[in-house]
């Protein structure tokens, strides 16, 4: 595996406000990142311990995203602390290894779980943060689907669905707030360079294989998610609404994501 970040677009985020959820690793921690590169102030939302280190325009709050009553309490925070909220990111989710099995042999719990993080998260925090920027008249939500939220493989059958769904939340806000200069959009990554997939890539011996599988040679970094975002929310996709974007180096249109490279290793890796 060859992991190259790429230099990200610069947007000058100067004076806006950006919520993230599931900020603290992975994608959404690049994600965070970026936007306080480009100057915004960021509330990051996440169910794990704080970072030990915070500028002054980041915030952070312990949040369970499966809570309603935890998102309104996320959304009002950001307000208060920061004065509005400009961009919402939808990214916490979990797909938990007890997940991938037929649906038969589905442990009781995993399916409530992951409906109550992956599709109930979206929509309390997009509820509360919507009402927000309804009253300010602007606003963006950004929803981190999933490239299996267009193609799927054996024994993942409940994260590809729920993060379908999550594209069809994008469309459906898209055109209920469209008129009150609120967009939504949805980005949808394949392999990237996560622990959760290193975790699954050492456990394989390695990643050659999996980047193989992709036109570009390579997976993902999260920087090239995060440089995704950032755009969408910016200025310059003022036209770009109620659509997804797929940030996965061609493997969809190889027709290879379905490729079962990861079902056995994933189920049998430890928490």
């Amino acid at each position: 595996m060859v992991d190259r970040p790429r230099g990200e677009v610069r947007y000058d985020n100067t004076g806006r406000v950006v919520l993230v959820t599931g900020g603290c690793s992975g994608i959404g921690r690049s994600i965070v990142e970026a936007f306080l590169r480009s100057g915004a102030s960021v509330a990051c939302a996440d169910i794990d311990d704080a970072p030990q280190h915070q500028p002054d325009t980041a915030l952070f709050l312990q949040c369970d995203t499966a809570s309603e009553a935890s998102c309104r309490n996320a959304v009002e925070r950001t307000v208060n602390r920061f004065g509005g909220l400009d961009v919402l990111v939808n990214n916490a989710a979990v797909q938990p290894k007890a997940s991938y099995h037929p649906l038969h042999e589905l442990p009781d719990g995993v399916f409530e779980r992951m409906v109550a993080i992956n599709f109930g998260g979206y929509h309390h925090m997009a509820k509360h943060a919507l009402a927000v920027m309804r009253r300010q008249q602007s606003g963006v939500v950004v929803n981190l689907a999933s490239g299996q939220a267009h193609r799927t493989a054996r024994e993942v059958g409940i994260y590809g669905p729920i993060k379908a769904a999550s594209v069809m939340q994008t469309r459906q806000w898209a055109v209920e707030y469209a008129r009150d200069g609120i967009r939504a959009v949805s980005v949808s990554p394949g392999a990237i360079n996560t622990p959760m997939v290193r975790a699954s890539l050492k456990a394989q011996g390695g990643g050659e294989a999996l980047a193989n599988r992709h036109p570009v040679g390579r997976i993902g970094s999260p920087g090239e998610v995060a440089a995704a975002v950032l755009w969408l929310s910016s200025p310059d996709a003022s036209f770009v609404t109620g659509t997804d974007r797929e940030v996965d180096g061609g493997l969809g249109a190889f027709g290879a994501f379905a490729a079962p490279y990861c079902i056995e290793t994933l189920r049998e890796r430890p928490s």
